[in-house]
């Protein structure tokens, strides 16, 4: 059997496997896709989806038709929460750790244009991307890939060789040809988390402009990272310069967890419920760290 032919039918398994826990979902604005990520009836969709709507359409890959309860949704990630009354849906894993790299292969599932469950496979272009989301916030820890996503993929999955979510399709570049965007699934797993608690998402105030970074071969033999957040502004007065933080820091991890890109310091943030955390920042060549006590009263 020639490698080609092996590595097509291990992707008709694949896809075998992971079409019937990918849906579609409408109302009378607009549709687009939702991942189901538990059995008992929980589905992750994009937030601009179903942005007004309070429930929506929801029909499964074997044609069966229900309302889904939307839950919660969160702007600045582009994601929403549904649920339906329904057990034993077959359900996909979101990749948490290790994160995938660049070249890794990866598939798309979902319903563009209507056309459900349609598959496209290509790779990761880039990790760490900023782009626009559909409510005038931008998000930077895009993935970026080439497989084909068009209008109505998006909330489908983006799916490992091993069948696993490594991202949600979000957005498009407009004009362009093979460029795609998902929210990776390390993002989706604590906003999914929080959403299915609360209900919505407060973020606390840092009082930072920063990006993700990769870090030069140098600092990361010598820090152990390979990406880091790099500090660009501190506001005057703010959590962060109150805590010391200083313009050009590179944030290496938030509460003792590494961080790749400002969501990660969201999370650990979100998840302190308003108590200070501890920065590992370095400054000249050097680590040390830092508490901040981030400003509770932002959304």
């Amino acid at each position: 059997m020639s490698l080609l032919t092996q590595f097509s039918e291990e992707l008709e398994v694949l896809v075998a496997r992971a079409a019937p826990a990918v849906a579609s979902i409408g109302h009378a604005r607009g549709a687009g896709s939702a991942t189901i990520i538990a059995p008992d009836g929980y589905l992750l969709t994009n937030a601009h989806v179903v942005e007004g709507q309070k429930t929506v359409r929801v029909r499964f890959a074997d044609g069966a038709r229900t309302t889904g309860k939307v839950i919660g949704r969160d702007p600045a990630t582009d994601l929403a929460v549904l649920r339906v009354d329904a057990s034993g849906l077959t359900s996909l894993t979101l990749r948490e750790r290790p994160e995938v790299r660049v070249g890794h292969v990866v598939v798309a599932i979902g319903c563009p244009l209507g056309l459900e469950r349609s598959v496209s496979i290509g790779v990761i272009s880039a990790m760490g991307r900023a782009f626009p989301l559909s409510e005038g916030r931008t998000f930077d820890g895009f993935l970026q890939t080439d497989a084909a996503i068009n209008p109505g993929n998006s909330g489908g999955p983006l799916v490992d060789t091993e069948g696993r979510v490594v991202g949600i399709n979000t957005s498009i570049a407009a004009y362009a040809q093979g460029i795609g965007f998902a929210i990776p699934a390390k993002t989706a797993a604590w906003v999914v988390s929080v959403l299915i608690r609360r209900g919505r998402i407060e973020r606390p105030r840092l009082g930072i402009e920063a990006y993700g970074v990769e870090l030069t071969p140098n600092l990361s033999a010598e820090f152990g990272a390979l990406r880091a957040v790099r500090v660009v502004r501190v506001g005057p007065d703010g959590p962060a310069h109150k805590g010391g933080i200083r313009g050009d820091d590179l944030v290496l991890a938030a509460n003792g967890s590494p961080v790749s890109d400002i969501d990660d310091i969201q999370r650990a943030m979100v998840f302190a419920e308003g108590a200070p955390i501890n920065l590992d920042v370095v400054r000249d060549h050097a680590r040390r760290s830092h508490v901040v006590s981030p400003d509770r009263h932002a959304a």
